[in-house]
C-alpha cells in the first residue's frame, strides 16, 4: 500500500511557493497551501486542482501569519488533524525591501523582514521537526528558500541578505540535529524566477557599479521540479544546497 505524503508550502498563494505547492501536488503529494490571505490561497488551490486533474492527492488552504509563534502551531495542528503527518515543509515565505541604504532603512522594517524571513522560517521548521520526530514511521524533510543572496548581496539590501545568510546556518544545523531522527534538511538557491515579484528585473535594478540594468530571468517551472526532485529523494540522502539560477543573470561575479 502506497503511504500518503504531506508536504506543508508556506507563501504558496503567489510566486515561487504557489508553482511548487503545484508541482507537488500534481507529484502525488498531500499539500498544504500557506500564507497570510485566505482568498488568495483559495484561489491558488482552485486553480492547481484544476491544472493537476485526476489525482487521490489532496490540498488544502490555510492562512497563517508564520511571525506568530501561536499561528504556527495552529497550522501544524491543523495539518496534522487534516493527514496524520507531516513529511515536508517547503519553508519559502518570504519578503524584502527596496534597495536602500543602511542608514535610512526603518527598524521597523528591519523587525518585519526578519520576522517573517527568518523568524518564521524558524518557526515552521520547529513545529515541522517536533511532528516529524514523533510520527511513525518517523521523519521527513525540510526545504529552505535560501535564494543566491545567501551568498552575495545586491546593492542597498541589509535586511533581506542578512536573513538570507542566516537561513545557511539553519539548514546546516536542521541538517546535523536531524541525523538522528531521520529528518532531511536541504537548501535552493533561486536566482531570478520570473514571478510578479522578480518583474522588475526584466526592465532594470540596481547594479554594484551603480548602473540601472535589466537582468536575465528563467521560468519558475524549473525551481518546482528542482524541489520535487529534493523532495523524492529518499531520507538516506540529501540535497544539501542547490542554486538554480538565470544562466546570464549577474551572479558569478556579482559586484
Amino acid at each position: 500500500m502506497t503511504v500518503e505524503r504531506t508536504a506543508v508550502v508556506t507563501g504558496a498563494g503567489t510566486g515561487i511557493g504557489r508553482s511548487v505547492a503545484t508541482a507537488l501536488l500534481k507529484a502525488g503529494w498531500n499539500t498544504v497551501f500557506c500564507g497570510r490571505r485566505k482568498s488568495v490561497l483559495d484561489q491558488a488551490v482552485a486553480e492547481a486542482v484544476a491544472e493537476v486533474g485526476h489525482t487521490q492527492a489532496r490540498a488544502l488552504a490555510v492562512a497563517c501569519d508564520i511571525s506568530k509563534a501561536d499561528r504556527v502551531d495552529d497550522l501544524f495542528e491543523t495539518v496534522l488533524a487534516a493527514f496524520g503527518r507531516v513529511d515536508l515543509l517547503f519553508n519559502n515565505a518570504g519578503m524584502s525591501y527596496k534597495s536602500t541604504t543602511v542608514d535610512e532603512i526603518p527598524v521597523e522594517v528591519w523587525n518585519d523582514v526578519v520576522g517573517v524571513n527568518l523568524t518564521g522560517s524558524f518557526l515552521c521548521a520547529r513545529a515541522a521537526f517536533g511532528a516529524m520526530r514523533k510520527q511513525r514511521p518517523m521523519g521527513g524533510r525540510i526545504i529552505n528558500n535560501g535564494s543566491v543572496s545567501a551568498y552575495a548581496p545586491r546593492p542597498g539590501s541589509v535586511p533581506y541578505t542578512a536573513t538570507k545568510h542566516a537561513i545557511t546556518g539553519l539548514t546546516k544545523t536542521l541538517a546535523l540535529d536531524g541525523r538522528p531522527y531521520d529528518i532531511a534538511c536541504g537548501q535552493i538557491d533561486i536566482g531570478n524566477a520570473l514571478t510578479e515579484m522578480a518583474q522588475p528585473m526584466t526592465v532594470g535594478v540596481p547594479q554594484a557599479n551603480g548602473s540601472v540594468a535589466a537582468e536575465a530571468v528563467m521560468d519558475v517551472q524549473h525551481v518546482a521540479d528542482a524541489v520535487v526532485h529534493m523532495a523524492g529523494l529518499p531520507l538516506d540522502a540529501n540535497v544539501l544546497f542547490m542554486t538554480v539560477m538565470a544562466t546570464k543573470m549577474p551572479f558569478v561575479g556579482r559586484g
